[in-house]
């Protein structure tokens, strides 16, 4: 029986796909017609074009599958609308597991964040149990990732095989868009950022991430989340590991929230300008202003979750944006 991925051609997913082809499984992808394939091209894989938010595409494509990986979602703080998210993130997530009800899928691990579980500082470490708190922040796509989950987990109720997990701060190779947390790491090898504020967050290993859905589809317990995190670090010590690692200046000016907040809105007139996303976002500056500080020994328990050392994760992420040209060389 093969697995099916959802979201094959993103970072989270396509590392999915990696990992479940050095296990030897057979693999299916969902994919658009439209999207970039580069992440999964040359693999021996099966495709299958559909939309998550397209329940009878999503029920075809699992005919043969004992496991459905639903990573899809829109990961981006600028542009979409707030209805773009709803769509793809809930709507999608709705319909593409509804698919999996009606199909009797044996295994179904949802891609959640922990954005869905809010910001609860530094200590206590939040746990899987944290309550969404984030309301104010204006995110689209944190509350839309809360909603997903809050749809997913109902979805257990109803009888359908489903775990969650919810990984952190997500950084590493294959990052080709490159995500907003990529973009983080390009902009600082590149010197193109300034400065930092408070704040701080959790930050993990792409490739940790997909053996924690693995481990999640053979050891989850159905209905239970599992937050598949690392280091907690302040926005400051990341920024400089980042620098440090890139061989470059460390942003050295720390900014008040209030300015940041004030600059957020240039960026994105600028942004609407040059079409060109923005490297931050007012949404992003009310979030990022917070400590999201999470406890994952749940996942290290139960499930075996792996901890690459952060170090040698922003090494091979800052190897991997040079050698695909997004940071500069010298």
């Amino acid at each position: 029986m093969k697995s099916l991925v959802s979201g094959a051609t993103g970072f989270i997913g396509s590392s999915i796909v990696m990992e479940l082809l050095k296990d030897g499984k057979e693999v299916k992808v969902l994919v658009r017609k439209t999207s970039n394939t580069k992440n999964i091209d040359g693999l021996d894989i099966e495709r299958a074009y559909g939309d998550i938010r397209d329940k009878e595409s999503v029920k075809a494509a699992l005919k043969g599958c004992d496991t459905f990986y639903q990573t899809a979602a829109l990961y981006e703080f600028w542009g979409p609308s707030k209805k773009d998210y709803h769509s793809v993130n809930v709507e999608g997530t709705k319909a593409s597991l509804q698919a999996a009800l009606e199909a009797g899928v044996p295994r179904v691990v949802h891609t959640s964040s922990i954005a869905s579980l809010g910001a609860h500082g530094r200590e206590p470490l939040a746990r899987e149990d944290a309550g969404f708190n984030a309301w104010n922040t204006g995110s689209h796509y944190n509350i839309s990732k809360y909603e997903a989950e809050a749809e997913a987990l109902k979805f257990a109720q109803k009888g359908l095989p489903v775990v969650v997990v919810n990984p952190g701060v997500v950084i590493g190779v294959r990052d080709i868009r490159p995500t907003p947390s990529g973009r983080l790491i390009v902009d600082v090898a590149n010197r193109r950022m300034p400065g930092y504020m408070d704040g701080g967050m959790n930050y993990v290993d792409v490739e940790d991430v997909a053996r924690g859905h693995i481990l999640a589809a053979q050891k989850g317990r159905v209905g239970e989340k599992y937050i598949l995190g690392n280091a907690n670090m302040s926005t400051k010590d990341f920024l400089f590991l980042v620098a440090d690692v890139a061989r470059v200046p460390p942003p050295k000016l720390k900014f008040p929230y209030v300015g940041v907040l004030a600059t957020s809105y240039l960026y994105l007139l600028l942004a609407s300008i040059t079409k060109k996303p923005p490297t931050l976002t007012p949404a992003m500056a009310k979030v990022n202003k917070n400590y999201m500080y999470f406890d994952s020994s749940k996942a290290a328990k139960d499930l075996g979750f792996p901890q690459t050392p952060i170090r040698t994760t922003v090494e091979k992420a800052v190897n991997w944006f040079r050698e695909n040209g997004y940071v500069k060389s010298g």
